[in-house]
């Protein structure tokens, strides 16, 4: 692989611990910026939001740009979107701010999923995809525990300014091992062109339901993840003051499904997307069932995080396989679908919350979500086998040679 695909984790991670490290700073900036925590929260809501829209619409404006370029537009946006909310006194600029840095999150998420996949042998995509979302899964352990110990001992602003940092030698590295013009990059020019030309080869159904199953797959992570706390607190048991200690060891389990999917993913997706999402399923139902044991309870935290990245990292690979021709776009929506699925996972959860059913409930629901993905890729492959498609379009739809 690479080494510039290793750099680009190297900028995903940074940009990662932004996302996750807010969890452990609300209290303070609820406190700093006189607002009430609810109103802090929305900052979490102001992120994902600008996820969600700005993977599509960041991903068409930098097909006007070389890929190097756009990277380093994208990571110097996010570095002075945190500068501008480490130094603000106002909720509503720190708001914007996170929109912002969320925008460009997005779009270089976006062209890094591009850039890699041009970079890595063409039958490695999966592993090139894990590299990436190595870096996310490593800001899942060092976010929450890193900004709440940095919130705790210099204030909140101190964890905007410690990510303002860490991108410094992310830019740098970007600015010196990505080619100027990485193949597939755009140009001003060809913008228009481009972005027409990625838009048809998105309208494939098989790309539809693979990032439909990616939604529903994260929804179910987040679903879990989100009230994990209040869960092993509140069911299992487990003090409050092991709470860093179980969100990292989810993340560590995070960290060694994306790297399994990284062996797997390019020669054997099927199996491993069945198999693991059978064993998500079971897991969910068996963690819920199960809360109130210490000992399972902590092995299952570790155990969903692996095979839920695992999943969740083999689809987004798929979604890659399957839009050759819009490798741009396509990892835009994909970027999109999981942090729609990491919108509306959480609701759901609250939602059985707040209708009194326990902290148990949302480990039905994430059962429920990946047992409905499952039902959906069946339904649609007996669909595609119905219409008589040819293999050779099968391959060309997601099911590349080595997906048997």
């Amino acid at each position: 692989m690479p080494f510039a695909v290793y750099l680009l984790g190297l900028a995903v991670f940074a940009q990662g611990t932004s996302e996750f490290m807010l969890s452990g700073l609300l209290p303070g900036i609820a406190e700093d910026l006189n607002v009430s925590i609810p109103a802090a929260g929305l900052l979490t809501s102001a992120f994902a939001a600008g996820m969600v829209v700005g993977a599509p619409l960041m991903a068409v404006l930098s097909l006007r740009w070389s890929r190097r370029f756009a990277l380093l537009a994208f990571l110097v946006v996010f570095l002075l979107a945190h500068v501008v909310g480490a130094v603000t006194t106002g909720y509503g600029v720190l708001l914007l701010s996170r929109a912002v840095a969320a925008l460009a999150n997005a779009g270089f998420l976006a062209v890094a999923l591009a850039t890699a996949i041009s970079l890595a042998p063409p039958d490695a995509k999966g592993r090139a995809t894990s590299v990436l979302l190595g870096g996310v899964t490593a800001a899942c352990v060092a976010g929450v525990p890193g900004g709440a110990l940095l919130g705790e001992l210099w204030g909140w602003r101190s964890a905007f300014w410690a990510v303002a940092l860490a991108l410094v030698p992310a830019i740098v590295a970007v600015l010196r091992s990505v080619p100027a013009e990485a193949p597939g990059g755009g140009t001003r020019g060809a913008g228009h062109a481009s972005a027409r030309g990625e838009f048809r080869a998105l309208r494939r159904p098989r790309l539809l339901v693979l990032l439909l199953l990616g939604a529903l797959v994260n929804g179910a992570t987040f679903c879990a993840f989100t009230y994990l706390a209040p869960l092993l607190t509140g069911v299992t048991g487990i003090g409050t003051a092991w709470m860093p200690g179980m969100l990292a060891l989810f993340g560590l389990g995070s960290f060694a499904g994306v790297t399994l999917s990284g062996r797997f993913a390019d020669r054997r997706p099927v199996p491993l997307l069945v198999c693991g999402g059978v064993a998500l399923v079971a897991g969910w139902a068996v963690f819920a069932l199960t809360a109130g044991t210490p000992v399972v309870a902590v092995a299952l935290v570790f155990v969903q995080g692996l095979l839920s990245f695992a999943v969740g990292s083999t689809l987004i690979s798929q979604v890659l396989y399957a839009a050759t021709g819009a490798p741009t776009l396509a990892g835009g929506f994909a970027t999109a679908a999981l942090n729609v699925g990491a919108t509306f996972g959480p609701w759901l959860g609250g939602l059985t919350l707040g209708s009194g059913y326990g902290f148990r409930s949302p480990l039905w629901v994430s059962a429920a979500l990946v047992g409905l993905s499952l039902a959906v890729a069946g339904a649609a492959r007996l669909a595609l086998a119905n219409t008589g498609t040819p293999a050779a379009d099968q391959v060309e739809s997601g099911l590349h040679p080595g997906a048997q």
